[in-house]
């Protein structure tokens, strides 16, 4: 059935607070699963299931998929199709409101390799990712949906306009591309902007094995929390580090780095270096 026929079918009503846009094109979900590299290890968990039809193609390549609703309305669609399908577990609620290993734990337990693959409600796009790689489990790879805005945010360069808080992330904990691109009309109501698919194949060893990551992720928001202002107002005049101003001042210096350079020019690396230094006391 195609999902049209579903919608109507369902009575479906579409609710802009949850930022839902149900994806029309199969070719789509097809090179969702592709980037996904799926294999009979590989247990998925997908956010914002919708009407299904992504979670119809993930379970026949993977292991096991625990497909996550929000949508109350949405569940008789959801159930109908999959409540037989033994390697497929619906559970409604909100993504953000659960532990991601608790949920593994109890839906998919004594798992080998997990993976993300979502076409993620926009307007919580960053904070589900983020929610992914604060877990203490390690998802081999993400596969997300998302703006076209926010996927060239992820891959941005130094010194680009959009180069930020959410490139340095990405780069913090994955190699991050852009699959693919996603005109507005491939969606069920139709979006303003255009959408794009994200690789995110997360480094199961850290990058900067001697740096806390969350003392990187400090700096770099501190830094951006002002990124017209160099690093002299924003990491030490500030006083928003949590550290000493006279502390913050000598490790910018120790790290080699001119305190009068603004947050876009900086590096992942001259980051984690400031954190270095930092973490000396």
């Amino acid at each position: 059935m195609a999902l049209r026929d579903w919608i109507e079918q369902y009575g479906i009503e579409f609710k802009k607070s949850l930022g839902q846009n149900l994806l029309l094109d199969e070719n789509i979900n097809r090179i969702m699963s592709d980037a996904a590299a799926l294999s009979d290890e590989d247990d998925v968990v997908e956010v914002g299931a919708g009407l299904g039809a992504l979670t119809k193609r993930l379970h026949v390549h993977a292991n096991r998929v625990l497909a996550v609703e929000i949508d109350r309305s949405f569940m008789p669609c959801l159930q109908d199709q999959f409540d037989t399908v033994n390697n497929i577990t619906l559970f409604r609620g909100d993504i953000l409101n659960h532990e991601v290993s608790k949920l593994v734990e109890e839906f998919l337990p004594e798992h080998k390799q997990l993976k993300l693959v979502s076409n993620l409600p926009y307007y919580i796009t960053t904070p589900i990712l983020f929610h992914f790689w604060e877990s203490p489990l390690f998802f081999e790879r993400m596969v997300v949906m998302v703006q076209e805005e926010v996927g060239l945010r992820m891959v941005a360069n130094v010194g680009a306009s959009d180069y930020g808080k959410l490139a340095l992330a990405g780069k913090l904990h994955a190699d991050v591309d852009i699959v693919h691109k996603v005109p507005a009309s491939c969606f069920k109501p139709q979006p303003k902007v255009d959408s794009a698919i994200v690789r995110l194949r997360n480094r199961k060893e850290p990058l900067f094995p001697d740096v806390d990551k969350e003392l990187i992720t400090k700096v770099i928001n501190v830094a951006f929390s002002m990124r017209r202002k160099t690093l002299r107002n924003s990491l030490i005049k500030s006083g928003n580090l949590d550290f000493p101003a006279e502390q913050a001042a000598q490790a910018i210096e120790d790290a080699g780095i001119d305190a009068s350079r603004r947050p876009q020019t900086l590096e992942l690396e001259e980051f984690a270096a400031i954190a270095r230094e930092l973490s000396k006391g």
